[in-house]
């Protein structure tokens, strides 16, 4: 019979790839928890951030910027413009395309995200010191720099 508190087996434990996994498992549930209370998902953050930070934007533009599918990108924008967050226009130059800008709404909510996703990132690594926590920031920075660069 299997138990929560039974060992993993020791070829399991040093695995970079599973801790890795494990964390980013962990990541996802606290920042998925955070930004439950205002209705809202990490495809949202990541629209609103990249077009408050870069400015009007076509989907596609937004789903490479972002990494999300593009099919997952139009349901995203939808549900963002009926709350106000985003306003979808027709490209000027390409009436074919639309034109994704954030609103004064979704600037402020992106705000309480921020704070809300402070949160769980401080939730996330409690158990490191500042030093530790900026180290393994530039550890995974490698790490997934040289495997972006290989793709």
């Amino acid at each position: 019979m299997e138990r929560a508190e039974d060992p993993i087996p020791r070829r399991l434990q040093g695995l970079p790839s599973r801790l890795i996994n494990q964390v980013a498992m962990s990541a996802n549930r606290l920042v998925d928890q955070a930004f439950a209370g205002p209705g809202l998902r990490r495809y949202h953050f990541s629209l609103l951030a990249a077009l408050e930070e870069f400015g009007p934007a076509s989907q596609a533009a937004l789903g490479r910027r972002t990494g999300i599918d593009r099919s997952d990108i139009v349901a995203t924008v939808n549900e963002l413009a009926e709350r106000g967050l985003v306003e979808r226009s027709p490209d000027p130059d390409d009436r074919r395309r639309n034109v994704i800008t954030v609103t004064p709404a979704g600037v402020r909510q992106l705000e309480v995200l921020d704070r809300l996703l402070a949160g769980a990132q401080e939730e996330l690594l409690a158990a490191l010191t500042g030093a530790e926590r900026e180290q393994l920031m530039g550890l995974l920075a490698r790490v997934a720099g040289r495997h972006t660069a290989a793709q």
